[in-house]
């Protein structure tokens, strides 16, 4: 009995004496709420190390509903500390309404410090209301990487409704997480997990002290393979053409470029977009809130006949030697389809078909070959099919056959159609992204397949080992003397864009893809050239291109809507990204024909490129070779 009692009268002086603090308060209705504590979200850098997307800290103001009571008249006491419009509080209010009364609701976000020290110094006479630091994205490359790393934007109803099980964290208004790019499609690893806080609020709502904390866990870091300064040399050079570019390693599939222009500021999407720009963006005919590199389907026009001249070789139809005369037309079944050139290019071999990109030349050896084989070795050098990357909308493409035609609109594949297929028009369609595979592909001789992400955290992701194509080596070597005749012979299509240094020697193929037809009477008179026609009507610009020819390193592709001629336009660009890369600076002039290098030079120097140095001494650069 007297250790009972010893034991109740300790239980009693406990209470009473050293706990006694907390039971008054809660005798005067404190209570304890718990709430969760946003995690950092993962930063994203390119593959120097260099700050695409961070984190910057944000001041703002928060209310609980459970600890405000009436929200209406504490939010009209706080409009007198800081500037609240009738629509903020009717945003708030409505916010309340939907949520559980322990969540926090945003009231004012990014105000200033002075104004956030008012809101602490007026706190006892706002319950509920609490100021607090928070963090918002920012993107300091701004347009450069809108397109690949995407944006972070307020989590939506229908982002809730998509996940069967909510993680907690949405639920808190205005809680960021990706909506486009990279930022989407890494959402699990750059969110990381939430932590929480006991907080003691007494009846009016006042924060008294804060009981616990347990941390929550970082999202994780990503690194991109693509190089920073490589992407805003390619985005300037593209300027406020509606074009595309992607280059790509051939040795291992990393993405060093994937540019899309004209761009847009993704910045204007994580602080809440006003409807003047948005109308801007959505109205502007060359559509910068669309990623062309990945979702833009092409005809890839004579870029294509890469692929039809080694299905060719491959089917044993052809060889390097085999002619075919060129009259400047192809009659077949009582239709002409007619050469680029009106008078024809002669009798031509295969290399001399690529260098002048003589159509004839194709629409004869694919009535040999057949369809069904050129697409499938389309399919095999990478087009028509979606390749797994982490950014939005990449399509898939279409390298099509008979039975593609027969599934799609229930018809009968026609030889006119294989006709157009030969030459990159018709059915098939094509992205820059897979223009660039296909390239890779020719030059490696191995089924490279692209890679965006080059580390998570501080682990490398391991590279994938590219098989070899199941391709003679001699008929790929083939093909690719084929383009390096269309760069480096003159008269050729790609000469005038060639590279004179002979340890950069470029190889690559011109396409000019139609968007109109030409009728009869036009073709008779003569065919109205491009600068005479409206831009949506005129001819889109394409170039693949891999340099070096000897050993290769890098391929590229760019595709210019409406540009006209790709070996005029789509060419020069390719040539100077490649040599961006190659050179690991300003493009040499040395490596320009002699004739072209002061009208180039003084293009180079007018090009606006971000000063990275600067950057890196503002801290915009995290140590990671």
């Amino acid at each position: 009995m007297s250790a009972v009692v010893a034991v109740l009268g300790a239980r009693l002086r406990y209470m009473q004496v050293d706990e006694a603090d907390q039971y008054r308060m809660l005798a005067e209705e404190n209570r304890v709420s718990i709430r969760l504590i946003p995690p950092n979200r993962g930063q994203i850098f390119d593959r120097h190390g260099r700050l695409i997307a961070g984190n910057e800290q944000n001041y703002r103001v928060i209310i609980t509903r459970e600890d405000a009571g009436d929200v209406n008249e504490v939010l009209h006491r706080l409009q007198r500390v800081i500037p609240l419009s009738e629509n903020d509080i009717a945003r708030v209010e409505g916010e309340a309404k939907k949520r559980s009364a322990f969540v926090p609701l945003i009231v004012a976000d990014r105000i200033s410090w002075d104004e956030m020290s008012r809101v602490a110094v007026n706190a006892p006479s706002l319950p509920g209301v609490t100021p607090e630091v928070g963090q918002s994205r920012i993107y300091p490359l701004d347009t450069d990487f809108a397109h690949v790393v995407g944006y972070v934007g307020p989590v939506s109803e229908r982002d809730l409704a998509a996940q069967e099980v909510p993680d907690p964290l949405l639920q808190i208004p205005q809680f960021q997480i990706g909506k486009v790019g990279v930022e989407t499609w890494q959402e699990d690893r750059l969110r990381g997990h939430a932590g929480t806080r006991r907080i003691e609020v007494n009846a009016v709502g006042r924060v008294m002290r804060e009981l616990d904390r347990m941390e929550g866990e970082a999202g994780a870091d990503l690194h991109l393979t693509i190089d920073a300064e490589v992407q805003n040399f390619a985005q300037v050079r593209l300027g406020q053409e509606s074009a595309s570019v992607v280059a790509m390693d051939v040795t291992n599939g990393n993405l060093l470029a994937v540019a899309s222009a004209p761009s847009f500021n993704p910045n204007l999407f994580v602080r809440g977009i006003s409807y003047g720009d948005y109308a801007e963006l959505t109205g502007n005919d060359h559509r910068p809130l669309s990623n062309k590199a990945v979702s833009g389907a092409y005809p890839p026009g004579s870029t294509f006949k890469v692929i039809t001249g080694l299905a060719a070789l491959e089917a044993g139809v052809i060889d390097a030697n085999t002619t075919v005369y060129c009259p400047g037309y192809y009659d077949y079944g009582g239709r002409r389809f007619h050469c680029h050139s009106r008078w024809g290019h002669g009798h031509l071999n295969l290399d001399g078909a690529m260098g002048k990109s003589c159509d004839v030349y194709f629409y004869d050896v694919s009535q040999r070959v057949g369809i069904d084989k050129m697409a499938e070795v389309g399919r095999r050098m990478g087009l028509g099919q979606r390749h797994d990357l982490p950014m939005s909308a990449i399509i898939e493409g279409v390298v099509p056959n008979k039975a593609w035609k027969q599934a799609s609109y229930g018809q009968d594949w026609r030889i006119g159609d294989t006709i157009n297929a030969s030459i990159g028009q018709g059915y098939v369609l094509a992205s820059p992204l897979q223009l660039a595979v296909m390239t890779a592909r020719l030059a490696s001789g191995r089924a490279v397949k692209p890679r965006l992400i080059h580390a998570i955290g501080d682990k490398e992701v391991p590279i994938e080992e590219a098989p070899p194509l199941d391709f003679d080596p001699a008929m790929l070597r083939q093909v690719r003397h084929g383009m390096h005749t269309v760069s480096n012979t003159f008269g050729m299509t790609g000469y005038s864009s060639r590279i004179v240094d002979p340890a950069l020697t470029m190889a690559g193929k011109s396409g000019t893809s139609q968007v109109r037809n030409i009728s009869t009477a036009e073709r008779a008179s003569g065919v109205i050239g491009n600068d005479q026609l409206p831009w949506n009507r005129r001819d889109h610009a394409l170039y693949i291109g891999f340099a070096p020819y000897d050993a290769p390193k890098v391929a590229v592709a760019c595709v210019v809507e409406h540009g006209g001629g790709g070996s005029a336009v789509a060419a020069p660009i390719v040539r100077d990204i490649l040599l961006r890369i190659l050179t690991g600076g300003m493009p040499p002039l040395s490596a320009y024909p002699a004739d072209q290098r002061g009208r180039i030079g003084t293009a180079l120097s007018e090009m606006r490129l971000r000063d990275f140095g600067t950057l890196a001494s503002a801290g915009g650069t995290r140590g990671r070779a």
